[in-house]
């Protein structure tokens, strides 16, 4: 198998870290802008898990374990789907810019995923660029205003 670049996005929010740490970890904020998880702890060894709808409305159970966090910086988890072969792993990492906070996503392993077209790059690239250009900079938007 061979391996792939992560894929890795940047974004930049007029909102303090504490205000996109708190949307990226907790789950009263989470189920604004990203999936409803169960439930959310960002501790190192929780488990959580949430649906997500693939393009023509399929269901996939996502389930995950947070392995790395570092408060107010780095959140990473991993990241596979029941009844699927793959494992990848999803990391929020934090960056004060003034009055401003740059988030970068990094998702590795998407590789391991079957060649289907719900686990292909581009479908993790459109869905990433709207979390995270389009949903959480509104979600942080109205937080502020």
């Amino acid at each position: 198998m061979k391996s792939e670049k992560p894929l890795v996005i940047e974004r930049t929010y007029k909102a303090p870290v504490s205000a996109v740490w708190q949307a990226i970890s907790e789950k009263d904020h989470m189920k604004n802008w990203y999936f409803d998880p169960d439930e959310f702890q960002p501790v190192v060894g929780f488990r959580f898990q949430f649906h997500g709808k693939g393009r023509k409305g399929e269901s996939y159970l996502h389930l995950c374990e947070v392995t790395e966090v570092i408060p107010g910086k780095k959140l990473q988890y991993s990241w596979r789907y029941e009844g699927y072969e793959g494992l990848s792993y999803v990391t929020f990492e934090l960056f004060e810019e003034g009055a401003d906070t740059r988030l970068k996503l990094t998702h590795s392993g998407l590789e391991s995923f079957p060649v289907l077209p719900d686990f292909s790059r581009d479908s993790f690239l459109s869905g990433w660029t709207y979390l995270t250009g389009t949903a959480l900079k509104d979600y942080l938007a109205k937080q502020e205003g």
